[in-house]
Formats: C-alpha cells, sequence, structure tokens
C-alpha cells in the first residue's frame, strides 16, 4: 500500500467551495447543496491517494506541473474541476475549483495576481 498524501487547499479553493455551495443552494436548494459539497469533498479526498489517481490528468497546457480532476467521477454528476498541483514533501495542492465552462488557464491567472 502506498503512503497516503497529505492535500492542502489554498485560499481561493476554499472560497471557491463556499461560493459554489451558495449557488447551488440559491438555485436548487440546500438538499442539492449538500449533495454537491459532498461531491466535491470526495474529489478532493481522493486526491490523498497521490495525483496519478484515475481520472487525474496533466494539465501542461494550463501551466507547468498543473493536474485537474473532475469531479464527475465514480457514478456522481458535476461540472467541476479540482485544479492542483504537487508539492514537496508528498503534498498536494489544490489551486482552484472551477466550473468546466470557465476558462481554466484564466482563472489560475486571476487567482495568482495580486491585483485581482
Amino acid at each position: 500500500m502506498s503512503a497516503v498524501w497529505r492535500v492542502r487547499l489554498s485560499e481561493q479553493a476554499e472560497q471557491d467551495l463556499l461560493s459554489i455551495t451558495f449557488w447551488t443552494v440559491e438555485n436548487f436548494g440546500a438538499h442539492q447543496a449538500v449533495a454537491y459539497a459532498q461531491t466535491l469533498s470526495l474529489a478532493i479526498e481522493a486526491l490523498h491517494d497521490g495525483p496519478e489517481i484515475f481520472g487525474a490528468s496533466v494539465r501542461e497546457d494550463i501551466g507547468l506541473g498543473i493536474r485537474s480532476l473532475h469531479v464527475a467521477r465514480q457514478g456522481r454528476k458535476g461540472r467541476h474541476f479540482v485544479v492542483f498541483r504537487t508539492a514537496p514533501e508528498q503534498t498536494i495542492d489544490v489551486l482552484r475549483l472551477l466550473h468546466d465552462s470557465m476558462d481554466l488557464a484564466r482563472h489560475l491567472l486571476l487567482a495568482n495576481d495580486p491585483k485581482h
């Protein structure tokens, strides 16, 4: 059995999670928001198995060392990506939780720009 990876959410990823949950409550109700928050959480928790998990993709088109994992997996529906990269000491940094219709590269750049 391989070692468990540590997963850290950036401040922006935490904000994304809150925004997604609030938006889901407003548009689909509290019950659906709880279910979708669980879908997002399960995708993030899956990263404890490491960056090479089934469904994770290398996204060099977005940036060096960037990977993504779509939350629609294991029979669950969803429209978001977990965007992440590896860090030292067997750590995964979750950078953003972004809707699959978004321009991922642009939103990652905005998150790293101190003017935004």
